[in-house]
């Protein structure tokens, strides 16, 4: 087994475009996708339609539901992003039938896949959409923490909080810390829950895009430099897309 797992794309075209790349110069054929195509940047249809192109399968995330639900929790810039990409997205009677396409295929995504000893979520096991589970929550909610990893068995694979690392049993948790690459095992009778990170919108204070390549025993963390300057600028030329969304790739906060 040697899976890529990219997450949280958000419509970035160049960072996508970068780890998948390095992803393929791995030698690594079996990609699969944890959520969040859309959301946040400006081009959500080349991320969309390399997705269907290129992963096995692609998980729900939270931006991608609410296209088709609900985004009145969103922050403001997220609930503008979620807005403009709609207005880009959705068909209309007379659309072809790849924007049909597209749309049927974000409305159809399963929420949880579950292979051998790892379960693949988008939030958490108990919430698989939308519950973070943050970096912190072993300091600052153990119980939370706790009551997550008693929701499944063996390891538990996610994104959403863009921010890569693993928590143990002991509800530490073992970040990259800016480090280019990073592995960390996972033996046999542990649990673990795994953070793959963000191809799109870094949120650890790196703005390289981020992504995981998982085996059997063990989970490796890449980070892929990428032309974030065109993907803000693109941003800012859209018009609609917060100016803060643009500015967040470049500090990776």
């Amino acid at each position: 087994m040697k899976l890529a797992i990219i997450s949280d794309l958000h419509s970035n075209r160049e960072g996508l475009e970068a780890v998948i790349a390095d992803v393929r110069r791995r030698g690594i054929t079996d990609v699969v996708c944890l959520g969040d195509v859309v959301g946040y940047g400006p081009d959500p249809e080349f991320c969309v339609d390399l997705v269907r192109r290129q992963c096995r399968w692609c998980l729900m995330g939270n931006h991608d539901e609410a296209l088709f639900r609900d985004a009145s929790d969103f922050n403001p810039h997220a609930r503008g992003a979620i807005e403009y990409t709609r207005r880009r997205m959705q068909p209309r009677w007379w659309s072809s039938g790849e924007r049909r396409a597209r749309w049927t295929f974000l409305n159809g995504l399963p929420m949880r896949v579950e292979e051998g000893r790892f379960l693949f979520v988008h939030g958490s096991p108990r919430d698989p959409v939308r519950e973070y589970v943050l970096s912190t929550d072993g300091m600052l909610n153990p119980d939370k923490l706790r009551s997550i990893f008693e929701s499944f068995e063996d390891v538990a694979v996610g994104g959403h909080t863009h921010q890569p690392g693993v928590h143990d049993e002991e509800l530490e948790f073992h970040g990259l810390n800016g480090a280019s690459e990073l592995t960390f095992p996972l033996p046999a009778g542990r649990k673990f829950f795994v953070n793959v990170g963000s191809t799109g919108q870094p949120r650890d204070g790196d703005s390289r895009a981020c992504y995981a390549v998982l085996e059997e025993h063990q989970v490796s963390w890449y980070r892929v430099p990428y032309d974030f300057r065109t993907t803000m600028e693109k941003i800012q030329r859209t018009g609609q897309l917060s100016e803060m969304l643009a500015r967040r790739l470049a500090i990776g906060k």
